[in-house]
């Protein structure tokens, strides 16, 4: 997969830019606070209609209009499509896809797959389970539509039973909808813990090889999908978590209405890291945290891979300076295909990336 081309008006700090890339390499130099990093997040932000680095659409939107437009054109699974993205201020965005409306993002899967990779991805290990929820919602999105449906309507279900349980104080009455907003949870819940558990299954297969690697042989790194404990099996269909989900919610049930939180559900997943058998969060060095991360990133392109058959786009956002030469090696000389772009404050650092395109930027502006 590779993006030919990149409109943005109106995006970030971009009052309008528009580039054509190299299939290879693409390289973004400039400094701090110019738009390295929001040329990248509207790239990504066109395979699956999200941001890493903003919960609102309109965060992405320039200060002073009341909307931004994306636009590129992508090649895909042998085909050329031009992928869209309208935002609006105080209105429903609107994706599309060689002119065709899409009614969900859920419909942007497949059509255009990125790694992103940043700095506080280095970090990814030691930070709580919401970032390595986030990390696994981010790659299964973009190859399960199901998936990212899913997600979608447990996320809207999550925020409405919280609602009921923190206004059920003032409003008793909340509570009769409340088994019924349980239920819908828990079906949409099933589906995330059966892909979860399948797509940390692949993880377990790719990552620990791509870690021996960098890591010179010495070190052995495990993955553990850890969900709701009443669910037995999680790679089991969501016809058999379901009950299994339903009976972990009633038995919270009455603890969920004192402290006015959801305790149940996939939302409270993590994914557990040990490094030679020891828990890497809490004991791994600084440059075991960043190796462990690193082999999660490179192996979920991998993942990619297999399952299309195109490489997706790796980006790149200023990771290498944060790395030490012999990990910025490790994770150029993975590089062997696919298109690739990366971020930097100067070039020379990448002087063993093989050809491509060179682009800099100051002021949002790309030269």
């Amino acid at each position: 997969m590779t993006v030919r081309e990149l409109s943005l008006d109106f995006f970030r700090n971009y009052t309008h830019g528009e580039a054509a890339f190299h299939p290879g390499v693409n390289v973004v130099v400039g400094e701090n606070a110019q738009g390295k990093t929001n040329l990248l997040e509207a790239v990504a932000y066109l395979s699956s209609a999200s941001s890493h680095r903003a919960r609102y659409d309109r965060e992405l939107i320039c200060r002073g209009v009341d909307h931004a437009f994306l636009k590129a054109k992508v090649d895909s699974r042998g085909r050329t499509l031009l992928l869209e993205a309208d935002l609006h201020r105080g209105a429903r965005r609107q994706l599309r896809s060689n002119g065709v409306r899409l009614k969900t993002a859920g419909e942007l899967s497949g059509l255009l797959n990125t790694v992103l990779f940043c700095p506080e991805d280095l970090y990814l290990i030691r930070e709580g389970a919401e970032a390595r929820r986030r990390f696994l919602d981010s790659c299964i999105c973009q190859l399960r539509p199901r998936y990212a449906q899913a997600l979608a309507e447990y996320k809207r279900l999550h925020q409405h039973k919280t609602r009921i349980l923190r206004d059920s104080a003032q409003r008793p009455d909340l509570l009769d909808t409340l088994d019924d907003f349980s239920l819908r949870m828990a079906q949409c819940g099933a589906v995330l813990i059966h892909y979860r558990a399948h797509f940390v299954r692949r993880l377990r297969e790719a990552a620990p090889a791509v870690h021996l690697d960098c890591s010179g042989g010495r070190e052995r790194l495990e993955l553990r999908y850890e969900t709701v404990s009443t669910v037995t099996d999680p790679e089991a269909g969501p016809k058999a978590i379901l009950p299994q989900l339903l009976a972990h919610q009633e038995s919270h049930r009455r603890a969920e209405i004192e402290s006015k939180t959801c305790l149940s559900g996939p939302h409270k997943d993590d994914l557990a890291v040990d490094i030679d058998g020891v828990p890497a969060k809490a004991y791994a060095s600084q440059g075991q945290v960043r190796t462990a991360a690193l082999a999660l990133k490179l192996a979920a392109r991998e993942i990619f891979f297999r399952d299309t058959g195109e490489w997706p786009v790796l980006l790149l956002d200023d990771v290498l300076s944060e790395l030490d030469r012999r990990r910025q090696e490790f994770v150029l000389n993975r590089i062997t295909s696919g298109q690739v772009f990366i971020t930097c404050c100067e070039e020379e650092k990448l002087g063993r990336l093989r050809e491509g395109k060179i682009f800099r930027i100051k002021d949002g502006k790309l030269l």
